[in-house]
């Protein structure tokens, strides 16, 4: 299925959004966590409640600046008004100014959301990704709105949905995998959706929305930013025509993991309702954003059935059948899942029983030795060789805080491997003669005198 922080993770698994970590609740103010706090009190007390007077919320100075210190971030590539976060320390008045500004064209009912820029990401199987990146402004507003709305829905949201909430990561959905292989659930729908945020259909996801939220002025918002056109530069830097928005919600928007979540909490709502699998087929739903699997101890053709039923015709996505598969995990198969492989081994002593091993997959470590190959490649060496080295802990230390997870003991000595013979070789590249190291030091002790990270 399927940067050094959250962002590097997804950029390893194949994932490449914008700011879109979870709100963490404890770089709130009060007043706001107070708020959010009463929402979603008052959604999980009434499951029916339609919330219909929130747009006043969304442009109250704190909650502005609680948004600005999410997205107001330096060094994230501008929108298509090429405004970045540093240049606002240069103009007059500042962040204050432009949150004011804010504040002022939402009060005012003047507030349209701009362009989005197309740029497109590379992926691990060679191909690319769309990603929209929205201006610094609609960034602000639309981290406004989730701070307001993300409470409301996440009284909704069910557990087994994993992907973009508070105080829940990947690591949850891979320990809920692992409980349900252990409980007999060995055989697995591994389902690939086509392009789900791209072709969210847009009337579909309103209502959704709609179940929840009525307020007239906060749904304008919410069309504004999927209808808003998409604009791509040619290679000469130019801007080509703008495209309409007909369906999906931007890869790269501060709102499109929340939405996103809204309209898939569906597929969870309805497979845990009483005609469906959960019930008679006593099967698992893990979901992690649009990667889920199907977990029970048999997938006849009635799971399968009700999967794309209820994926294509009731939710109007496509399931990408070259890529979706059933996974018998107890005939030796493997998952592979959010970037880790799960299978059942024999017994390293010879004894009659199979242990399952949780593990890096493959593919995250050919993409991570592509990346160490990028920090230490010839374009580096005009670099000194300590910054090189610490760009390539950073990389290291962010990469095993995300596969932590499991036994990653094997796949930890290998990348320290490779991590060190690409360092030799850069340290042998940086000049026509052969680098010359200590004589009484081997290469792995100078290049740990030298501080590099092993695993």
């Amino acid at each position: 299925m399927q940067p050094l922080d959250h962002e590097v993770y997804y950029g390893i698994l194949d994932r490449s959004f914008l700011d879109r970590d979870p709100v963490q609740m404890e770089l709130l103010p009060d007043k706001l966590h107070a708020l959010r706090w009463k929402l979603n009190q008052k959604a999980k007390n009434e499951p029916k409640f339609r919330f219909y007077a929130l747009y006043d919320r969304i442009y109250r100075m704190d909650v502005l600046e609680a948004a600005w210190k999410h997205v107001g971030k330096p060094n994230k590539a501008p929108g298509i008004d090429g405004v970045r976060a540093e240049d606002l320390l240069d103009t007059p008045g500042g962040v204050e100014a432009f949150l004011e500004e804010i504040h002022q064209e939402l009060r005012d009912k003047t507030y349209r959301p701009s362009p989005v820029k197309r740029v497109w990401i590379p992926k691990a199987d060679g191909k690319k990704r769309p990603l929209g990146i929205p201006t610094l402004k609609d960034r602000v507003v639309q981290m406004a709105v989730v701070l307001i709305l993300e409470p409301i829905f996440e009284a909704d949201f069910l557990d087994c949905s994993h992907g973009f909430r508070p105080e829940r990561k990947a690591h949850d959905a891979l320990a809920s995998i692992r409980e349900n292989l252990g409980e007999g659930r060995k055989e697995i729908y591994d389902a690939d959706l086509k392009g789900c945020f791209d072709t969210i259909p847009h009337d579909k996801l309103i209502a959704c929305v709609r179940c929840r939220v009525v307020d007239g002025n906060v749904l304008r918002l919410i069309k504004g930013w999927l209808k808003a056109p998409v604009i791509e530069m040619d290679e000469r830097g130019k801007s080509k025509p703008p495209k309409k928005n007909d369906m999906g919600t931007p890869q790269g928007g501060v709102i499109s993991p929340l939405l996103a979540n809204v309209y898939l909490h569906w597929i969870d709502k309805r497979f845990h309702e009483k005609g469906g699998p959960f019930h008679w087929a006593n099967a698992r739903l893990v979901r992690y954003a649009d990667d889920f699997v199907v977990m029970a101890r048999w997938q006849g053709p009635r799971i399968e059935e009700w999967i794309c039923k209820t994926i294509e015709e009731w939710m109007g996505l496509t399931i990408n059948r070259e890529k979706t598969k059933v996974v018998r995990t107890d005939e030796g198969e493997a998952l592979d899942f959010l970037g880790y492989t799960f299978r059942y081994e024999r017994d390293l002593y010879g004894r009659p029983k199979k242990y399952l091993n949780v593990q890096p997959s493959k593919k995250s470590l050919k993409t991570a030795r592509q990346s160490l190959r990028e920090l230490t490649s010839h374009r580096k060496c005009f670099k000194p060789t300590p910054a090189v080295v610490e760009d390539v802990n950073r990389f290291l230390r962010g990469w095993s805080e995300y596969f932590k997870y499991g036994y990653p003991r094997k796949a930890y000595r290998d990348l320290n491997y490779y991590a060190g013979g690409r360092l030799v070789t850069h340290l042998n590249r940086r000049s026509q003669r052969k680098y010359n190291k200590p004589k009484d030091k081997s290469h792995y002790e100078h290049l740990i005198d030298l501080g590099l990270l092993r695993l």
